[in-house]
């Protein structure tokens, strides 16, 4: 997750959300085996998110659906909130 503050605001967190996407088994076997920290796996593994597209509410489900039309994977994991310019997993 630490290419998300990049793009962000200083005044500005993102909130992502554990489990609002489908995570590849082999991520669910580290984290159950592992025994590594929830926040050190997100941080080393980014738990199988790929690629996070920062848009406007007005705008998510057009985009979602133009991802999805496209034949690939897409999910609203997070939002965007008053901040410090963070990318927190809940």
């Amino acid at each position: 997750m630490d290419n998300i503050p990049r793009v962000l605001p200083a005044n500005c967190d993102v909130v992502i959300r554990k489990g609002s996407w489908d995570m590849l088994p082999i991520f669910r076997i580290i984290e159950e085996k592992s025994g590594v920290p929830d926040e050190e796996l997100y941080q080393v593994f980014n738990m199988g998110i790929g690629m996070v597209t920062i848009v406007t509410v007005e705008k998510a489900d057009a985009v979602l659906k133009a991802i999805r039309a496209a034949k690939h994977d897409a999910w609203h994991i997070g939002v965007v909130v008053k901040g410090r310019g963070e990318a927190k997993v809940i």
